[in-house]
């Protein structure tokens, strides 16, 4: 199948338990069951049925949802059991004949969301101290055994029929698009040679087998399968509740649907707004400060909740990258602007440091932390801009300093500034603050920079590495104008792989290598006539017709 546009079928990031097509959420105690039961007549647009709980956009923005509301609504869970609601089906992965029909920018960006809520699960797994099993209980492929990868345990029935597998390579010429691969040998420590067997063997591997080979943690057969899922839970559970560390708080703070109001290209949240110029291939992405005074109280904190600046600005700012993604592939370049109060931004920054210790607090980092990777990994130019109404200081610096390029007014009042946001408190997906990761060659200059109190003017900004670009009132709007103009002209394609290759300096970790993969190895698959093309695997997928490949090596 060629590849088409996608359809403009409107999709909504944002939904709620009782509004879940395709999982069921029960929670009791320490435990939440996380169970898959897609409805295969709801899919996220017309055209294909989710058979074999097989998944789509749809399906994995209901799972992002429940895992943010268990860290935030009840984070007295301990254990998250994740499996099927469907008889001897676990999960049969993404919907091949969604992939199939869609554009190369959605296939490429559906990879990129699902690899962001697997990478949130091991992150609620590490910070917020709810550990996930995979109970599969039936037959588990491509995708569906992805998604058991992020947990933290995989757990499957042994009754002589279900199976783990990748059958990616073997079937439709493409690759794992949930960092399967990168997982099997990075983070269950596969040897690699098993996990080549593995990837190739399209019918996959259960029983003894699958454990030996360590693709599972343990096996029991149907009739006891119950008993090891509770054994496990049980185990976690007692360990979690003797360890004061992760002793489990009162009450969750409710998550209420974001309001937006929605003019033509623009959209405008209570502090975000994004305005897209589509002639242009441009958008103006704006984020603003608090208002009025924040509360400098915990008692005060709890009472705003979910509407506390840090938290809504997080969400919003959320959504605004989401739908750059998927309702704007065209915009190529994106301006980030900071508006605001900067004082009120610096109170802000201190009462999070300050009670960093609190359960909300340190849930409301993580997830502006989850939220800048979000636009660490988001294939679009973004150029920051720093004008006489900035404030780019502290926490939305951090923003700044996630863009590509910085540009900074030389004027009077313009100024940027650090505080302890900028320290370690929101790392990049290398697992480095983004001060340190800037100043690779050169790290005694994060300490100069750190050590630099108050208002930073343009001058001072660029000798200490903080700006691209620093230009006077008479030349600053040529030197963004003729930027802009410049980047739009260039490839899309040679950008995307450009910017990915220099955005994640310094260590590798899982998530720099799966979405440094993602952009470089499935933006080239996805494409090849071997998988794509009129008698491409992935194309013929279905159809008695064998796939013809082109059989040179690159």
């Amino acid at each position: 199948m060629a590849d088409v546009a996608h359809p403009a079928v409107p999709v909504e990031f944002q939904t709620h338990p009782s509004r879940y097509r395709h999982w069921k959420l029960s929670i009791d105690g320490a435990v939440a069951r996380l169970a898959m039961a897609v409805d295969n007549q709801a899919p996220q647009r017309p055209g294909y049925d989710l058979k074999l709980n097989s998944y789509d956009l749809a399906v994995d923005i209901e799972l992002a949802d429940a895992v943010e509301r268990l860290r935030f609504e009840h984070p007295n869970v301990k254990v998250v059991v994740v499996s099927s609601d469907r008889d001897r089906v676990f999960c049969a992965g993404a919907n091949i004949f969604m992939l199939g029909a869609s554009s190369h920018p959605f296939k490429v960006n559906f990879c990129k969301y699902t690899n962001e809520t697997r990478l949130s699960i091991e992150d609620a797994s590490e910070h917020s101290h709810q550990r996930y099993i995979a109970a599969v209980n039936g037959a588990c492929a491509g995708g569906g055994y992805e998604l058991a990868l992020a947990c933290d345990e995989i757990l499957l029935v042994d009754d002589g029929s279900s199976a783990v597998s990748l059958p990616e390579v073997p079937l439709l010429g493409v690759l794992p698009g949930t960092g399967g691969l990168t997982r099997l040998v990075d983070k269950r420590r596969v040897r690699r040679d098993i996990a080549d067997l593995f990837s190739t063997l399209a019918e996959g591997v259960k029983g003894k087998r699958a454990v030996e080979w360590g693709i599972v943690d343990a096996t029991a057969p149907r009739s006891k399968f119950a008993e090891l899922v509770a054994a496990r839970v049980k185990a976690i559970v007692d360990k979690s509740t003797s360890d004061p560390a992760t002793a489990s708080p009162s009450a969750g703070v409710p998550l209420p649907p974001l309001e937006v109001i929605v003019e033509g290209d623009s959209r405008r949240w209570r502090h975000v707004e994004l305005k897209v110029d589509r002639a242009r291939h441009t958008a103006e992405l704006v984020v603003h400060a608090p208002s009025a005074p924040p509360p400098t109280t915990l008692e005060g904190i709890r009472a705003e909740g979910a509407a506390w600046w840090p938290l809504q600005m997080s969400r919003e700012l959320d959504a605004a990258i989401l739908e750059l993604r998927f309702f704007y592939e065209e915009v190529g370049v994106v301006l980030v602007r900071a508006r605001g109060d900067v004082a009120h931004l610096r109170a802000v920054d201190g009462t999070i440091i300050h009670f960093g210790a609190d359960w909300f607090v340190r849930e409301v980092r993580l997830h502006l932390a989850r939220t800048l990777r979000r636009l660490d990994v988001t294939g679009r130019s973004f150029f920051a801009v720093v004008d006489s109404s900035s404030s780019f200081v502290g926490s939305l610096l951090e923003i700044a300093l996630a863009c590509d390029r910085v540009y900074m007014l030389d004027a009077e009042g313009v100024t940027i500034g650090v505080d302890g946001m900028n320290v370690h408190s929101l790392p990049m997906p290398n697992g480095l603050p983004r001060l340190e990761s800037r100043f690779l060659g050169d790290p005694q200059r994060v300490q100069t920079v750190l050590a630099t109190s108050g208002p930073i003017d343009a001058e001072t900004a660029r000798e200490l590495g903080l700006v691209t670009v620093a230009a006077d009132d008479i030349d600053f709007e040529d030197e963004l104008r003729v930027a802009v103009e410049e980047r739009v002209s260039l490839s899309p394609d040679a950008l995307t792989g450009m910017e990915a290759s220099l955005r994640f300096g310094g260590p590798e970790t899982l998530a720099t290598k799966i979405f440094g993969r993602l952009s470089a190895w499935q933006n080239w698959i996805f494409t090849r006539p071997n998988a794509t093309g009129p008698t491409g695997a992935l194309t013929l997928y279905g159809r008695p017709e064998r796939p013809t490949f082109d059989f040179r090596r690159t």
